[in-house]
């Protein structure tokens, strides 16, 4: 079963629109509400909708790391840079792990973009 995205409020729109053409399940931070939340209420956020969290901030990627540390559990983190990725390419590795992985694999996890 393909795992579910929660795009952060700094995602680019244009890659969740491409996910979204591409059959993937998209839940923006700005759909649901929550874009103004803290960093830490977001990743509960968006763990808590069972969806793995999408950024490119880097609070939330240090927020990921302090949690695995902690042994703190949550859906998983897929982070890119602005500056290392296209939109295309995100979309593209989005997509992929979105078909070929399960929540389980996501578990308490970072995973980071671009996939080489």
């Amino acid at each position: 079963m393909a795992i579910s995205f929660f795009m952060d409020q700094h995602v680019p729109a244009a890659i969740s629109r491409g996910l979204r053409l591409r059959g993937i399940d998209v839940l923006t931070a700005y759909e649901d509400s929550a874009d103004r939340l803290p960093d830490e209420e977001l990743l509960q956020r968006a763990t808590s909708t069972g969806r793995i969290l999408v950024t490119q901030d880097d609070d939330l990627l240090e927020i990921g790391n302090r949690w695995m540390r902690e042994g703190r559990e949550f859906a998983g983190i897929v982070y890119f840079h602005q500056l290392n990725i296209t939109i295309g390419k995100a979309i593209d590795d989005i997509e992929l792990l979105a078909r070929c992985c399960n929540n389980a694999e996501f578990r308490s996890q970072i995973q980071f973009l671009p996939l080489r």
